[in-house]
């Protein structure tokens, strides 16, 4: 009942082609009524100039840096995610078992959600290569968001229902893969969801502050210098497909491992 909700929740909120279709249209006009492309470009000279980027030209070795930035990025960034997701979660079941472990973090977690992701980036490059920067602060940001949802998740648990597996001496892997794990899912669910535009927008936000060699940000940093906005719109339609598109594939396995708990 509860996936199907949510599933029906999501079909509500996809976009839709004549939306998508309007705007497209809304800025090919405004790009036509400013006539100045380095204010504003129209989308169909940023699909060109991308498709440039992607074949290089022609040219092998510009193709092989659109996507060696291109993946650069985004195993920094995903590294950073999946780190910090994992620290989350361990974090989040420490405090869940031991009340000091929880107020003992508390303090730094309400620093990481309350401190601007600029402050961070700024002192983080001082101590760490900027090649690694991205990695650095994705984590942060994320690390936050998945520990909260994790500790939400194990504060709503059915005490009694795990009353009841310790009382007939449930064995652990049991109760983790049943109890646990059915429960807590959904929560973490919400975290990726939360997390994972938040942690693209901070690590390409560091990498063009840090400007690491070879990176999405030091050609969004290279587009802004050399006033270059179709590259500018291009590199960005670029992130947002890197982003989007992880994100569906990692929510759909994510929703596969709940429905599949929930039908076990």
């Amino acid at each position: 009942m509860r996936t199907d909700s949510r599933k029906k929740g999501e079909k509500n909120r996809r976009l839709r082609l004549w939306a998508v279709a309007v705007w497209l249209l809304l800025w090919e006009l405004l790009s036509r009524h400013i006539g100045q492309d380095i204010l504003l470009v129209s989308p169909v000279s940023v699909l060109v100039r991308l498709l440039e980027l992607i074949t290089g030209k022609g040219e092998a070795a510009r193709a092989a840096a659109f996507w060696g930035a291109a993946a650069f990025s985004f195993c920094r960034i995903i590294g950073g995610f999946l780190a910090a997701s994992a620290a989350g979660v361990l974090l989040a079941c420490l405090a869940g078992a031991l009340r000091p472990a929880e107020e003992f973090l508390a303090p730094a977690m309400t620093a990481l959600k309350a401190v601007p992701v600029a402050s961070f980036i700024i002192l983080v490059l001082i101590w760490i290569p900027s090649r690694n920067l991205s990695v650095v602060i994705s984590f942060l940001m994320v690390l936050p968001i998945v520990y909260t949802n994790m500790m939400e998740g194990i504060r709503s648990m059915d005490a009694q229902l795990l009353e009841m597996a310790r009382v007939f001496q449930v064995p652990l892997a049991r109760r983790i893969r049943y109890i646990y794990l059915s429960q807590l899912l959904p929560f973490l669910r919400t975290a990726f969801s939360l997390s994972l535009g938040l942690c693209w927008k901070a690590g390409i936000a560091a990498e063009v502050i840090g400007i690491p060699d070879g990176s999405i940000g030091e050609r969004l940093y290279e587009a802004k210098v050399y006033l270059q906005t179709a590259d500018l719109f291009a590199w960005t339609l670029v992130i947002v497909t890197l982003s989007v598109g992880f994100e569906k594939c990692f929510l759909y396995a994510a929703d596969r491992a709940v429905a599949r708990l929930e039908q076990s």
